[in-house]
């Protein structure tokens, strides 16, 4: 069901939104709602906003805050902004050139903003050309993720596209980054530090934008997925020093970052 918010634990909820098409894959796009203990609501990756879904939140709180966790996740943060005109959005780092119709109050850094900091942690995983923040929710032991994990069920995808899914490694029971964008880390030893950052947090469950949630023995399940990355290090840099990718999906991957 589209735009139901779904109860994740205390304070956190979920609702699916639409799909929208990204390289010839639907990809189903989801937001996260977070009631703060000061009672204002802060919106993760907004999906497109309904009526019913406007309904639901009105019943919660007030929206404060909207939250770009990459430069991929922002096609309704307008839509949302127009809805909650005194509401404070926050771009991820390199959105603000991306958007420049957006006026933005903040960008995402490695500290959390002193308004949800009380409930929520977060860490900036950069190292590539898609630098993500990622998102922890102390009373629900809950971390959010945008792209850089997908866990989507083997049978979401047919045909070709299934084919490509299951060897890009975004499906359970191996789920995690395509495998082009990890290609993309230019700096792995600044992603990594940020990973083991995460992992200190007290894990339980995990919050994906794309595939299942996890519920049980969540900081087991991001090692797993993060394998290619926390193995052994063997240098900073991956064979395509400095990220210099001119041609193929690598560099389609690069430009759709940007546009």
């Amino acid at each position: 069901m589209s735009d139901v918010l779904r109860a994740f634990g205390k304070g956190i909820w979920f609702a699916d939104g639409a799909t929208v098409s990204y390289y010839g894959f639907d990809y189903p796009t989801r937001m996260v709602l977070i009631q703060l203990s000061e009672g204002q609501l802060f919106v993760w990756s907004p999906i497109a906003l309904s009526g019913k879904l406007q309904r639901d939140i009105a019943a919660l709180g007030t929206v404060s805050f909207l939250v770009s966790p990459n430069r991929l996740h922002h096609l309704f943060l307008q839509e949302w902004k127009a809805a909650y005109p005194r509401a404070l959005a926050y771009a991820s780092p390199g959105l603000r050139n991306k958007r420049p119709d957006i006026v933005f109050d903040g960008e995402l850094g490695d500290l959390p903003e002193s308004a949800w900091a009380p409930d929520i942690d977060q860490v900036v995983v950069g190292g590539s050309p898609l630098t993500e923040v990622e998102f922890f929710h102390h009373p629900s032991r809950t971390v959010i993720f945008a792209d850089l994990i997908q866990n989507f069920q083997p049978d979401c995808f047919k045909g070709w596209r299934a084919i490509v899914a299951r060897l890009d490694g975004i499906c359970a029971p191996n789920p995690g980054a395509p495998r082009e964008w990890r290609l993309l880390f230019y700096n792995r030893r600044i992603a990594r530090s940020a990973m083991r950052r995460i992992l200190t947090w007290p894990i339980e469950r995990v919050l994906v934008a794309h595939g299942e949630p996890i519920l049980l023995d969540g900081k087991t399940f991001l090692r797993r997925a993060f394998k290619w990355l926390l193995g052994p290090e063997t240098g900073s840099r991956t064979p395509n020093a400095g990220g210099q990718v001119r041609h193929g999906p690598l560099a389609n991957c690069r430009r759709d970052f940007d546009r």
